[in-house]
Parts: structure tokens; C-alpha cells; sequence
């Protein structure tokens, strides 16, 4: 490999990142405008409301260290909501022990979340986020139990269990 390829290669390796990140960037504003304008925030406002953990998982796309989320141990009948804008994402009924270290369930609830293609590990994955406010949750995989073969792999933190009245 000469210099000239070289540079061209360096340059490729530092490029495509950014431009993903930029399109990332004006997907989530897609997301909050096809939610029907149900619930923005600005910037400023998103970091208000939510913890530093939070916010760097809806709004940053990021990532809970895995084995760390309480909802892991949860058992109760409820629904899971999203953090950001109080939607119902999950019933209790789809949850099960993926043995990943986050919160797994095999279902959403119809038109709770809305999905779009992650390269941010080079190779392709189907990240979803809430359909209200376009808050990042997790990535979506087909190695999950029937009756879906769905594996929904969420970050506990961007969650809140609202269990079911007795």
C-alpha cells in the first residue's frame, strides 16, 4: 500500500463514522417529527429531565453496563415505560431471561417503537427507539424464544415498571 492509499484509507476510517453520526443525528429528528410533534423537548430540556445515564442512552444512543439494571430481577404483572415520555414499550407477559445482562422481552406493544439500521459495530443491527419521542432503547435481534424469535435487548435504566393494581 502506498502513502496515497494509505491516507485515503485513514481518512475513510475517520470519515465514516462522523457522517454516520450526522445521519443518526437527522434520523432522530425525523423520528420526533413523524411522532406527530407528540412529545419534543429541546436539548436543554432532555438533559433537565433525565439523569446523565439516561440521557446518554435515549439521546446519545449509548449503552448501561450489562448485569446492572434492577428490572433484570423484576417478576411483578406490569408494563414498561419509557423514561422520556412515559410510553408503554413492554407487558410484563413478553419479558424473559435472555441471560444477556439486560432487560429481554420476545414483543412490543403495537406501534410503541420504531426501528431503523445501527453500523456503529461496523456490521449492521436493527436499533429501535420509542415511537413518541424517538428516545433510544436498544437494538432488536432474532434469537429470541417463540412465538416472535425476537430478542427486544433493552437498557434497564431508560425504563420505569408501572406495576399492575392489585
Amino acid at each position: 500500500m502506498n502513502r496515497r492509499n494509505f491516507m485515503i484509507a485513514a481518512a475513510a476510517v475517520v470519515a465514516v463514522p462522523m457522517l454516520a453520526s450526522r445521519l443518526r443525528a437527522r434520523e432522530s429528528v425525523a423520528v420526533a417529527e413523524g411522532s406527530g410533534g407528540k412529545f419534543a423537548l429541546s436539548d436543554a430540556e432532555w438533559r433537565d429531565k433525565l439523569s446523565a445515564l439516561q440521557y446518554r442512552i435515549l439521546r446519545e444512543e449509548g449503552t448501561e453496563r450489562a448485569w446492572t439494571s434492577d428490572l433484570l430481577k423484576e417478576k411483578r404483572e406490569g408494563t414498561y415505560h419509557c423514561v422520556g415520555c412515559d410510553q408503554a414499550l413492554f407487558t410484563s407477559e413478553t419479558k424473559y431471561d435472555s441471560r444477556t445482562g439486560w432487560p429481554s422481552f420476545f414483543d412490543v406493544i403495537d406501534g410503541a417503537v420504531g426501528t431503523r439500521r445501527d453500523f456503529k459495530l461496523v456490521l449492521p443491527r436493527t436499533e429501535y427507539h420509542c415511537s413518541r419521542c424517538g428516545g433510544h432503547h436498544g437494538h432488536v435481534f432474532n434469537d429470541g424464544p417463540k412465538p416472535t424469535g425476537l430478542r427486544y435487548c433493552n437498557n434497564g435504566a431508560v425504563l420505569r415498571f408501572a406495576p399492575t393494581a392489585d
